[in-house]
């Protein structure tokens, strides 16, 4: 028996995570002053987040420490079980390494339990779809072989496009130099990011002017998709529902039957790509 586990930078919905009967590691963000842990939605003011940033607030986020894994593990470990652990992109954060040291204190005390984590290679609903569909293959009765040959598979196979609309968050996280975000920001260049298949993120393009980026993003879906009527197609959103939904109404028009699911960003995730931000996700041939 073994327990499935993620963590709030996959960015499921509070009530799909509830429905798939998750665990979930909850990822910290500092809003004026004060620290967060990310609930997939269920109490967070995302409004007030979007806004405080607009009006020049800068959120922190931060590494989770040793202590914190051992309190979400080992009672599990504790009570027989197992632990899956499908995780956002290790080559994004420190957390890991302190994720490591707990594992390996929680090895030598429980010799006998096993506990795997599985890079999803990707962040925010590319992380999630990878989580979604490994929960669908757990709750049918999946041995942990069969199911992290799955993820594996599944994660080098999931894209990841974003585009941003005011690159001053992306340089405030040292994606771009300070002369690109100036430059960028005054002729209207919106680069297009993608994850490779490290799960690093990576510049693919650079379009002038965002409608632009986003059909950059949806000639990528049409020449790199596959098995896009078997699985799902996620556009996400950091506070830019308009052109968000004007997004799914060009990806409809192109897949009529398609499952296309719209996601705000979380504040994680907002933090570090900004309000304005919309991004896509899908099955594809290879990243």
């Amino acid at each position: 028996m073994y327990q499935l586990f993620c963590d709030s930078n996959c960015e499921l919905w509070h009530t799909t995570v509830k429905e798939l009967g998750l665990n979930v590691i909850k990822m910290p963000y500092t809003l004026e002053g004060q620290e967060y842990f990310y609930d997939m939605g269920e109490n967070t003011d995302l409004r007030h987040f979007f806004d405080a940033m607009k009006a020049g607030e800068v959120p922190k986020t931060s590494a989770l420490n040793e202590a914190i894994y051992l309190d979400y593990f080992e009672p599990v470990l504790a009570r027989g079980e197992d632990i899956f652990y499908v995780s956002f992109s290790h080559k994004m954060s420190k957390t890991f390494d302190s994720m490591d040291r707990a594992i390996a204190t929680l090895k030598k005390k429980y010799p006998d339990r096993e506990i795997r984590c599985v890079d999803s290679l990707s962040i925010s609903m590319g992380c999630g779809f990878v989580v979604y569909y490994a929960a669908l293959r757990y709750r049918q009765g999946a041995t942990m072989d069969e199911l992290e040959e799955y993820v594996k598979d599944l994660a080098a196979h999931t894209a990841t496009f974003f585009a941003v609309e005011d690159l001053t968050y992306l340089y405030r996280g040292g994606r771009v130099s300070g002369v690109s975000k100036v430059v960028g920001n005054l002729l209207g260049i919106k680069p297009v990011l993608h994850f490779d298949e490290e799960g690093k993120i990576v510049n693919i393009s650079k379009e002038r002017g965002f409608k632009r980026a986003l059909s950059a993003m949806l000639n990528y879906m049409k020449t790199r998709g596959e098995d896009v009527d078997k699985y799902k197609i996620v556009v996400i959103h950091a506070d830019y529902k308009d052109m968000a939904d004007k997004f799914v109404e060009s990806i409809k028009a192109e897949y009529p039957a398609a499952d296309v699911v719209v996601q705000l960003v979380g504040p994680v995730i907002g933090a570090h790509c900004g309000p304005g931000t919309v991004g896509l996700i899908f099955h594809c041939k290879e990243k």
